[in-house]
């Protein structure tokens, strides 16, 4: 995407099990039911202003189809890029993608900007999931401080299924992510890890829903912050127990580590529960540098500045190591170690060596 528009241009398709076509054409033809039924029917989420903003402004939105049975085998990038260089940009990029019963698919969603003038992007991301599919998406975030973002993701698991979402926010302006899942058949799974590691004045919002409809569902969220310089972070997330989810089990964790006096976090976890048959907990902690860990690593002769970014990057392992395909998980640690000044991955497996 180039400016919020799709570009056939600089786009190649290289799976076969894939169909991507505009929503304009897709909604002419052979996939018109599935688009007339699924496109902007996201439940409450709907009558939100941003999402209507993309509804009524949103420029080529693609279609991405999954046919049953179909096993995507390398991950789908999906590239957005901003071209801020000479004015200022608007960007509402609209995708909407069905996964068909027993598929297997993985996305991965980068942002770049080029230039500096002031830039938002307002993005909605549909995803339809049907029965016995598996489907990850992995969203990364590292963009400059003029460059602003509202990310809205649904999920809708309209079978017995299983999606794996991992948001990455590095940098940005002012940044907001809402991820909205729907569990609507039995034994659907919903699993939900986020960082954000912030640092200027930086502002990440991230916002979870989990709608726990049906009964015999499971959903596991964490997320992680990382904040430092004046960069400001907020989580709130929600998870809805409907009357008739019975034998829910859902978990929610949320944990801080404040690096700088003038850095911040607002965390608000939430459970709505109307079922009485269920395993729910939910959390949050906030906090500063582990003292006793960095004593104990300084007391092994390394430096304090390499024992600090050892017990970030510890700190941060918990959601990276969800971060299946190989490339883009040494892809965001490549990013990570430049932000605690390492130069590759040896520099600390040297000072390691001394335990």
């Amino acid at each position: 995407f180039i400016n919020g528009i799709y570009s056939t241009e600089f786009s190649n398709i290289r799976s076969k099990e894939l169909t991507v076509q505009l929503i304009g054409e897709a909604a002419g033809n052979e996939f018109s039911p599935i688009v007339s039924k699924h496109l902007g029917n996201s439940g409450r989420y709907s009558k939100d202003g941003i999402y209507a903003l993309n509804s009524a402004f949103a420029h080529q939105g693609v279609f991405i189809h999954v046919a049953a049975g179909k096993v995507v085998s390398n991950p789908v990038y999906i590239y957005h890029i901003i071209d801020a260089r000479d004015a200022n940009v608007l960007a509402q990029p609209r995708n909407l993608v069905y996964v068909g019963e027993r598929s297997e698919v993985e996305f991965a969603e980068t942002h770049h900007t080029i230039g500096v003038s002031d830039s938002f992007t307002n993005e909605v991301f549909e995803v339809i999931v049907e029965k016995d599919a598996n489907v990850s998406l992995y969203k990364i975030q590292n963009d400059n401080e003029q460059s602003n973002q509202v990310s809205t993701t649904h999920f809708r698991q309209i079978g017995k299924s299983n999606i794996h979402a991992v948001t990455i926010s590095l940098n940005g302006g002012m940044v907001r992510n809402n991820l909205n899942i729907t569990l609507e058949a039995e034994h659907a799974e919903a699993h939900l890890y986020g960082l954000y590691f912030l640092q200027g004045n930086s502002h990440v919002d991230n916002h979870t829903t989990v709608d726990h409809a049906k009964p015999n569902c499971m959903s596991n969220e964490l997320y992680k912050g990382i904040i430092t310089d004046d960069a400001t972070a907020v989580f709130n997330g929600k998870i809805f127990v409907q009357p008739q989810a019975q034998k829910t089990n859902a978990y929610q964790s949320n944990k801080n580590i404040l690096l700088s006096a003038g850095a911040s976090v607002n965390t608000k976890p939430q459970l709505e529960i109307f079922a009485d048959d269920v395993k729910c907990s939910h959390g949050c902690t906030v906090g500063q540098m582990d003292e006793e860990g960095l004593f104990y690593l300084r007391s092994r002769g390394i430096s304090e500045d390499t024992a600090r970014s050892l017990l970030i990057h510890a700190f941060a392992m918990d959601v990276l190591e969800h971060i299946k395909p190989a490339t883009l998980r040494s892809y965001v640690d490549r990013l990570i170690f430049e932000r605690l000044e390492f130069e590759h991955h040896d520099a600390i497996s040297s000072d390691t060596e001394k335990f």
